[in-house]
């Protein structure tokens, strides 16, 4: 189990499933992801680069995408949640749509993608 899987196991419902489903809709978007650390918190990482990390907060779930360029980019889809510089609030009553973290998960990848000059 890595440690984004012992993460999430360890979370109470309903955030273990709404942060699970966030997961679940990045791996499946970049299927080369695997499980690490991210600014210290458990992460999906993607060529050797945070991808994203979910993590419950006291009042909130908060996504990460390590990219304040990819949360301007979604801005107006966005508008439904709280957003700051580098962090999406949602709750499991209110989830991310499984197409907006595709979107999400698929501008951070190609910006990862393209800061590595395009190696694989």
């Amino acid at each position: 189990m890595g440690e984004v899987d012992e993460y999430v196991a360890g979370l109470d419902e309903p955030a273990r499933s709404a942060i699970a489903a966030v997961y679940r809709v990045a791996r499946a978007t970049v299927p080369d992801a695997v499980e690490g650390r991210g600014y210290g918190m458990p992460a999906l990482r993607y060529r050797d680069a945070a991808l994203l990390s979910v993590m419950q907060a006291k009042a909130h779930l908060g996504l990460y995408p390590f990219s304040p360029a990819v949360i301007a980019a979604l801005a107006d889809e966005l508008a439904g949640f709280d957003t700051a510089k580098g962090t999406i609030r949602f709750t499991p009553q209110h989830p991310l749509p499984d197409d907006l973290v595709e979107r999400l998960v698929s501008l951070r990848r190609d910006e990862i993608d393209a800061s590595a000059g395009g190696r694989r």
